[in-house]
């Protein structure tokens, strides 16, 4: 097999890399983090309508770029390496799959052209699920991330439906949540909502399928912007380890440091390895795209924590402060590697496809 990339998907790679290094610099992502919202405005609207990059896996009949899923997880890793304070993997990623595999022709031409010109999205239903009935929405859905400031909320409900709301609609109310992960801000959605056939993707209880492929894809694919967030910690580390000078040496020539850097590359290379495996797996589309995807994301959750925390750990004193990025990424590994499953969850629906197949 040939992993390499194609001159095109390096170019994307650079392009997001270039724009994400300068637009979210370290002033960006601080002003986020101790802002009201957590998310900045700008940053969004050039990396979804200048650069394109939300519209990646959109078809381009409906005005996406039609690419797909290795392309996505390039962009993924660079939002990733800067912490984005944006909602990219919401709307590009979860609404834009939701949408394809549940909508009606009429609702993806209505809802695909907007995710790819820089509508806002969120999505609802990962952990507690409102209930569908009699046409009302009712019931609470926890963990929606960047619900605060979407402009569209996609919505799992309890009998596999999935429902659009726009923001405002009556009935919606959103509370903000304590979040560890101050770039990536959770919200409980509470429904007392009419809802009419037009907000239903589908047909009302028809979308599991759906359902459980956006919750796959994007498990894997969160997973390589999970990679692009252990590779900054690395590179953080090796910088620090050429400047500080302790005992009259630079840190870095100590043994034991560079043991510990090794065994930190060593988890970013299988990650990212992982990461493009379950990219690769969803682009053919075959049987592994679940295997894939639950294999990435249960690896990768924990060696991003694993990484991040030697990164504190190898950076002393300064690790522990509020100023250092260092806990940025922490948090961040934490806190991911509890939404959209639990690398324990994971592993138990891998052993269960095992299982299937030896049976």
């Amino acid at each position: 097999m040939d992993f390499a990339l194609s001159d095109d998907q390096r170019a994307i790679q650079e392009a997001a890399r270039d724009f994400l290094t300068d637009a979210a610099n370290p002033d960006v992502i601080r002003a986020a983090v101790e802002g009201a919202t957590g998310f900045d405005e700008g940053l969004w609207s050039s990396l979804a309508g200048e650069m394109g990059f939300a519209g990646l896996m959109v078809p381009e009949e409906f005005g996406g770029l039609g690419l797909g899923a290795v392309e996505m997880a390039l962009v993924l890793e660079e939002t990733g390496r800067v912490l984005a304070p944006v909602p990219f993997f919401e709307t590009a990623v979860l609404a834009v799959q939701a949408v394809l595999g549940a909508g009606s022709e009429a609702q993806k031409a209505d809802l695909l052209p907007r995710l790819a010109s820089g509508t806002k999205a969120s999505f609802a239903g990962t952990a507690s699920r409102p209930a569908l009935a009699n046409g009302r929405l009712t019931g609470t859905a926890d963990f929606a991330t960047f619900a605060h400031v979407a402009d569209l909320i996609i919505v799992a409900t309890a009998d596999d439906s999935l429902v659009v709301l726009e923001a405002g609609t009556p009935g919606l109310a959103i509370e903000a949540l304590p979040s560890l992960d101050r770039l990536r801000r959770f919200a409980r959605l509470s429904f007392d909502c009419e809802v009419t056939p037009d907000m239903v993707l589908g047909e009302p209880g028809g979308a599991k399928a759906a359902i459980e492929r956006t919750l796959t894809i994007g498990a894997g694919l969160l997973a390589a912007e999970q990679t692009g967030g252990m590779q900054y910690s690395l590179d953080a580390t090796v910088d620090y380890s050429k400047q500080r000078v302790q005992f009259g040496r630079l840190i870095g020539s100590f043994q034991a440091y560079k043991h510990m850097l090794a065994d930190m590359m060593l988890l970013v290379e299988a990650s990212r390895s992982a990461a493009y495996y379950a990219a690769a797996a969803i682009d053919e589309d075959g049987e592994e795209v679940a295997e894939a995807c639950h294999t990435a994301r249960a690896y990768v959750s924990d060696a991003y924590r694993s990484v991040t925390g030697d990164a504190i750990q190898l950076h002393g004193g300064i690790g522990f402060t509020w100023e250092h990025h260092a806990h940025l990424y922490f948090k961040r590994a934490r806190a991911a590697a509890s939404w959209l499953g639990t690398p324990d969850q994971h592993r138990e629906a891998l052993a269960r496809i095992i299982m299937k197949d030896a049976a």
